[in-house]
Order: structure tokens, then C-alpha cells, then sequence
């Protein structure tokens, strides 16, 4: 099982370049990053985790610049989005940075697709929040199409089309993997089944009931058993936990990294690499 990492890097924290190097010098094996533009400070959603939001929320690095500059160096390093706020994107834009970072990178790059929770950030992105998941699988399908061998038009549910084009580069691998975020049950499954190579669920508790039901919705849509990739995301971890996962079959773990300066993060690494 890989060991990889997560963490809001912002303009207080050590820089991407200087966690990338040190992610791949001790041989840990990707750093996925989250997405915010802004918050707005008048807000009326309740961060998730319950409290006051966190500061980083609002200091959060854009994660394709970031995992570029990871990218640039470093060899074999996987790099992620955990996860992209799809929704509040143009889809041809993203196509393209999708793309060129994967393209660049030598096809390490993997898409977490996530549907957010900041109602007001959306709103300010012209997001219709009842429809904001929706919106999301259209655009996932709309930038496949642009990733496709061979041009191909979508015409979207929400107003978003793209004609027959000529779109370079291409993912490696034809599209990124892909893996959606949020809570298990159906209607997260059918995104899962629907545009995607598996879920990454935050935490990764409660797999021993709802991967069964995942793996039974995967097979039911025509997708092979051995495909379906399970990512617990931004872990606490312990020997326990992670024996735990490997027994459920996941390929991966996302061990959660704090949002400090080098000396506190590299602390944390060295303390992580004991799993290793």
C-alpha cells in the first residue's frame, strides 16, 4: 500500500518545492492538495469539522501552480488534487491545466473531484448549489471529451458545450486518474460508477460497511472488480488503521500533514516514516 500526503499549503507554510524534494527523499509516494479560491467573510455555511474555520482555509495555494512547481522537482512523485472544487471551474480551462500538468509531469498527476461545502464561495462562482453535483458530472464528461483520442463534441446539461476539437496535450493515459470525495452512499457511488476510478473517502471511516455496498454498485455498472481504487484521505495514522486499510485492499493512503513551517512539517514526516 502507498503512503502518500495532504496538506494546505499556503504563503505561511514550507514551500511546494521543499516538501516535494522531501516527500521523495524518504520515499513517501505522492502530496495531494485542496482547493479553495477564497471565503467570503460573511458566511452562513458551517465548516464541516464543527468550530471557527481554520485559518489556512483562506491562505490555501492553488494546487495546480503548487503541484507544478512539485512536479518540476521531483521524478516519480505522485501529485493530486484532494480534491478540485470542479464545479466552480470553466471545464475547457481545466481540461487544458489538467492536462499540461499530467502531460509535464510524465502522467502523475490524479483528479480528486469533490462537490464542496462553502455554499458562499460557490455562489460566487455562479453556482447553482442544489445542482452543484450535477454540474460537476457534466463537466467531468465535457473535459473527457476534450481528453479524448479523437475530437469530440459534448453538449452539456447546464449550458456548457464544447464542439468537435482539436485539444493538446492529452493526459497520458488518455484521462488522469480520477477519484471523487465525500460521503458514502448512493449518490455518491453513482458519481463514483458513473466518470471515476474510485473514491477517496475523508478519514476513511466506516469503509468496513460502505465498501462492500460501493464494490456491489461498481460491479452492478459493468466496471471490473479489480478496478475500483479506494484512497482513505487526509488519515491520522496509526499501525492499526493502516493494516486496516491494506486488509480492505487499498492501493493507497493520504496521511494528513499540519498546515506549518518546514521545521514542524518535516518533524511530522520523519515521525510518518515509520509506516513506510
Amino acid at each position: 500500500m502507498r503512503i502518500s500526503t495532504t496538506i494546505f499549503l499556503t504563503d505561511e507554510t514550507i514551500s511546494p518545492v521543499r516538501l516535494a524534494r522531501a516527500l521523495e527523499e524518504r520515499g513517501f509516494a505522492g502530496l495531494y492538495l485542496p482547493e479553495h479560491t477564497h471565503i467570503p467573510v460573511s458566511r452562513e455555511s458551517d465548516y464541516p469539522a464543527g468550530g471557527a474555520l481554520p485559518r489556512e482555509y483562506a491562505r490555501t495555494l492553488d494546487p495546480f501552480v503548487a503541484l507544478g512547481q512539485a512536479a518540476a522537482v521531483t521524478e516519480g512523485l505522485l501529485l493530486g488534487t484532494g480534491i478540485t472544487l470542479v464545479a466552480e471551474h470553466d471545464p475547457i480551462a481545466l481540461a487544458k491545466t489538467i492536462a499540461t500538468l499530467d502531460h509535464l509531469s510524465g502522467g502523475r498527476f490524479t483528479l480528486g473531484v469533490g462537490f464542496g461545502w462553502n455554499r458562499e464561495e460557490a455562489a460566487d462562482h455562479g453556482v447553482d448549489w442544489p445542482t452543484r453535483r450535477e454540474r460537476t458530472r457534466d463537466a467531468v464528461h465535457l473535459m473527457r471529451a476534450l481528453w479524448a483520442a479523437e475530437p469530440t463534441a459534448y453538449e452539456g446539461a447546464f449550458g456548457r458545450s464544447v464542439s468537435a476539437s482539436e485539444a493538446w496535450p492529452k493526459p497520458l493515459a488518455g484521462a488522469p486518474r480520477t477519484l471523487v470525495g465525500g460521503a458514502a452512499g448512493p449518490g455518491l457511488f453513482s458519481h463514483v460508477t458513473d466518470y471515476a476510478d474510485g473514491w477517496m473517502p475523508i478519514g476513511g471511516r466506516g469503509l468496513s460497511t460502505s465498501l462492500p455496498l460501493l464494490r456491489e454498485a461498481w460491479e452492478a455498472a459493468g466496471r471490473p472488480a479489480e478496478s475500483l481504487q479506494v484512497v482513505p484521505y487526509a488519515v491520522h495514522p496509526n499501525p492499526g488503521k493502516l493494516t486496516h486499510y491494506e486488509d480492505l485492499g487499498c492501493p493507497e493512503v493520504v496521511l494528513q500533514l499540519p498546515p506549518g513551517g518546514e521545521k514542524e512539517v518535516l518533524d511530522v514526516l520523519d515521525a510518518y516514516a515509520r509506516y513506510l
